[in-house]
């Protein structure tokens, strides 16, 4: 029996998807994208046990990006967009997502990461988006997002380049939230995880929706969809209300 491209664990409310290829960098395959997309799609629907979702990789690295051996040696995923198709299952999850990277993440592995709703980078993580090294153009979403988390201005001069950005760079430039010691990545990551956990469920669950979905608005049309879409009081709200003053 094979081991899983993908190990999935539950701690308290908050799971953890791990990239298990660390034998090539976790490498992003075409079947290891089928068995991420079969945990997505589980975790959506697990709102009530799932509070929050990590994501990593196993051994040195994040990911090396895309396996271009993987699809020489014939493997292809189910439909021509899967990939770009799963990460938006990642964005579309009801639940927050942080993105926890060491080592490597190049390119696809970039774009994976950032349709993560924050990340926490190990002091050995190292960005870059190589496209233009291999004469390879986007299609997993690195013109829209890039520039969405970091800037025009910036995220072009990454884009044009492809230089490498250290983790305490990716903190600099908004691309992460924090940069950690690796020996701490996973638990700085269930900390910030738990820290989500002790707020209302429902609440965390509404405030991606409804940044995400603003986004796709200008300013007026997204306090619009902020009025129609938030249900405002959420089934817990009486009960902390209640609570109130007695800790």
């Amino acid at each position: 029996m094979t081991d899983p491209l993908i190990t999935h664990t539950d701690q308290d409310g908050v799971s953890i998807l791990s990239l298990n290829r660390p034998e090539v960098l976790n490498a992003l395959s075409p079947n290891l994208f089928v068995e991420l997309r079969e945990h997505l799609d589980a975790l959506a629907t697990q709102t009530e046990e799932i509070g929050c979702v990590i994501l990593r990789g196993e051994g040195r690295s994040f990911s090396a990006g895309n396996d271009l051996k993987a699809i020489q040696s014939g493997e292809r995923p189910p439909s021509p967009h899967f990939q770009a198709e799963t990460l938006e299952a990642i964005e579309a999850l009801p639940q927050p997502v942080i993105a926890a990277v060491q080592g490597h993440c190049y390119t696809g592995s970039l774009e994976l990461a950032l349709a993560c709703d924050l990340m926490i980078a190990g002091t050995s993580a190292r960005f870059a988006d190589t496209h233009g090294k291999w004469g390879m153009s986007p299609t997993w979403g690195m013109s829209q997002r890039l520039p969405r988390r970091v800037g025009i201005v910036t995220a072009k001069e990454l884009m044009f380049s492809g230089r490498v950005v250290s983790g305490d760079e990716a903190v600099a430039i908004g691309l992460a939230n924090r940069c950690v010691p690796d020996e701490q990545l996973l638990e700085s990551a269930l900390e910030m995880a738990r820290s989500f956990l002790t707020n209302s469920w429902f609440t965390l669950r509404m405030d991606k929706a409804l940044v995400n979905g603003g986004a796709d608005h200008t300013l007026k049309a997204g306090l619009e969809f902020e009025r129609a879409t938030s249900p405002g009081a959420g089934p817990d709200m009486a009960e902390r209300l209640g609570g109130f003053g007695k800790n």
